[in-house]
């Protein structure tokens, strides 16, 4: 479902004026050390490889919004195991002409099971990606996986550039 209905209705209101909203990443990886692969969408919007990225829906928990999203774009589940990253995308303009701007929680996640395919109408391809060979893609969404695959502890809280 590419527009939540809360969106709709908000933009029933607002039109395309910028629009704050809570969204989360599920990086998913399958495999270890050099074998460590990472699921990665082609996005239907705008033809460019991604992580699987979604609006969390009102009072959804972040980490089952996460968790949702993956298996809706990618027919995978997965376990999600850790908040990796905190930060807020730069202005999107979707295709429509909609502005927003995201606060993203970006959460490290483990393939469990599945086939990944593409599983909605919002990706256009749905491919496993060695870890250290990614396609391009926008720098900030290669952070948001290079904090997912850092196994560190303790969340990233990304600032803005000085």
């Amino acid at each position: 479902m590419p527009i939540p209905p809360f969106v709709a209705e908000l933009r029933a209101l607002v039109g395309t004026l910028e629009l704050w909203l809570p969204a989360v990443t599920a990086v998913v990886r399958r495999g270890e050390g050099a074998g460590t692969e990472v699921l990665l969408t082609l996005r239907a919007d705008n033809g460019e490889w991604a992580p699987i990225t979604g609006i969390l829906d009102p009072g959804e928990e972040p980490a089952v919004g996460a968790a949702r999203e993956a298996l809706e774009e990618t027919g995978v589940e997965v376990t999600v195991d850790r908040l990796a990253s905190v930060s807020a995308s730069p202005q999107v303009v979707h295709g429509n002409g909609d502005l927003g701007v995201y606060l993203d929680l970006n959460f490290s996640c483990t393939w469990v099971a599945g086939e990944a395919r593409v599983a909605d109408d919002e990706n256009v391809d749905v491919r496993w990606w060695p870890a250290d060979a990614l396609p391009p893609m926008a720098d900030w969404l290669r952070e948001r996986i290079e904090d997912a695959l850092a196994d560190e502890t303790a969340a990233r809280f990304r600032t803005a550039p000085s």
